[in-house]
């Protein structure tokens, strides 16, 4: 099988590739990059845990193709802070006990930063939408959109 030359930028970084025509970016980022903050869940688009941002909207990187990402922007959950300096929805989740098995928080944080990327001040429905394509079986929520409200007056 030919392979398929992708660049694409990932947190800031240009790779060059050779992919398979059928590779999913969630194994491109996982398997290639060494990136494994971004999870697999299902595989099939349902829970969210494999979100990231694609040239500024949110996708599930289980259902999107690297060869369809020749010239994108790729933002993961590697990109977003560091363990000297935490991102404002970092430093929420743990302020407010919004991580409990901690699977589903990779694309939650993603999806809060998508949703405040475009909507710096949402209302706690906004929130609640915006966070609508992560599944979370441990927290109920409440405490994830506290932080999700608490690190929009951080970063508003």
């Amino acid at each position: 099988m030919n392979k398929l030359p992708v660049t694409l930028t990932v947190n800031g970084r240009e790779y060059n590739l050779k992919v398979d025509g059928n590779e999913r970016l969630l194994d491109t980022l996982r398997q290639r990059l060494g990136l494994t903050g971004t999870k697999e869940g299902c595989g099939v688009g349902e829970c969210g845990a494999c979100s990231v941002i694609l040239d500024g909207n949110l996708v599930n990187s289980c259902m999107v193709l690297t060869g369809q990402c020749t010239g994108a922007r790729v933002e993961t959950v590697e990109g977003l802070g560091t363990a000297a300096k935490l991102h404002p929805l970092q430093q929420a989740f743990i302020d407010y006990n919004a991580v409990q098995c901690g699977f589903c928080t990779p694309g939650m944080l993603m999806a809060a930063k998508a949703l405040l990327d475009k909507n710096p001040h949402p209302s706690e429905a906004e929130i609640r939408q915006g966070l609508s394509g992560v599944l979370c079986r441990c927290t109920g929520y409440k405490q994830i959109v506290d932080a999700v409200n608490a690190a929009a007056g951080e970063e508003g």
